[in-house]
């Protein structure tokens, strides 16, 4: 086997072995790892405010799950609109 490479897994392929209780989420975010590639790109065309706003707020829900595994305080959400200094 020498001289052969692994293939990459993403941290969504890796996470249900890590933490089974958060294979679902593993699996949601695998499927829209497109459009929030897209989003971070600035290719605004592909994903729609709906679509956004739903991975958006999955997101926010996921971390807090990861929180409650980990036993950690949950921490304050940040504002989304806050207008850029200049």
């Amino acid at each position: 086997m020498e001289g052969r490479r692994r293939r990459l897994r993403s941290a969504w392929e890796l996470l249900p072995e890590a933490e089974p209780h958060l294979a679902e989420w593993a699996a949601y975010f695998a499927t829209t790892a497109d459009k929030r590639a897209a989003a971070e790109a600035g290719m605004v065309r592909r994903i729609s405010a709906a679509d956004a706003d739903e991975i958006l707020a999955e997101a926010e829900t996921f971390v807090s799950a990861v929180e409650d595994i980990l036993g950690v305080p949950g921490q304050p959400q940040l504002p989304v609109n806050v207008p850029l200094a200049g």
